[in-house]
């Protein structure tokens, strides 16, 4: 028996990132998802590598300033999140029962902070409201937001439009629109081209 291949990731250096799946630009969590994405020939492109990655993706998303010194702790805590997300949309997708690690995990993260703007007192201001957001409380905010939008997606009409990209390898997920099932037009084109393949290989062997 010859031995299983397992996908080589690779942190990011020169990779752009690809364009957004359908539905990243409203719900930040599947783009959290899709941040480690497979390419053809056994590698996976991980946007979140390395501490200077996942700040700069917390940074394009607007969840962290450029400056914020992400550590490789914090970096490990954001690429696990997004395993246990991309568990939930898995089950969601293929309608199957969740792992209550993933859901526990989530959870985690969103009353990791608090969610009400808590009551503050100054000496010259008086009584007031404001939301704690520290330096140091930076990422549980941004997993916190991460996690929360996962569990608006999940439960929300838009789950039904939960899918895989059907073109292997890739490993993104999408809110597909009518009967499109792929994330990009690249892998609309190469999901055709198999197709293409398959019916010739198949008109061959007749």
């Amino acid at each position: 028996m010859e031995p299983v291949r397992e996908p080589v990731v690779e942190p990011v250096t020169e990779e752009p990132a690809p364009s957004p799946a359908q539905g990243e630009e409203e719900h930040l969590s599947l783009a959290l998802a899709n941040s480690a994405v497979a390419r053809p020939g056994g590698h996976t492109f991980d946007f979140l590598g390395t501490p200077a990655q996942a700040n700069q993706w917390l940074a394009r998303h607007g969840l962290a300033p450029v400056d914020l010194g992400m550590r490789e702790m914090c970096a490990a805590q954001l690429r696990s999140l997004r395993e246990q997300i991309r568990s939930l949309f898995a089950a969601r997708a293929e309608g199957l029962p969740a792992l209550p690690a993933a859901v526990g995990a989530v959870n985690d993260a969103m009353t990791r902070v608090p969610t009400a703007p808590l009551l503050r007192w100054d000496d010259e201001r008086g009584p007031y409201r404001a939301t704690a957001h520290p330096t140091t409380a930076m990422l549980d905010h941004a997993l916190a937001a991460l996690a929360a939008d996962a569990a608006d997606l999940l439960t929300s009409p838009d789950a039904e439009r939960l899918t895989a990209c059907g073109s292997a390898p890739c490993n993104r997920y999408l809110l597909r629109q009518g009967r499109r099932h792929w994330c990009s037009t690249r892998c609309g084109d190469r999901a055709r081209a198999a197709r293409a393949y398959a019916r010739r290989t198949q008109a061959g062997t007749r």
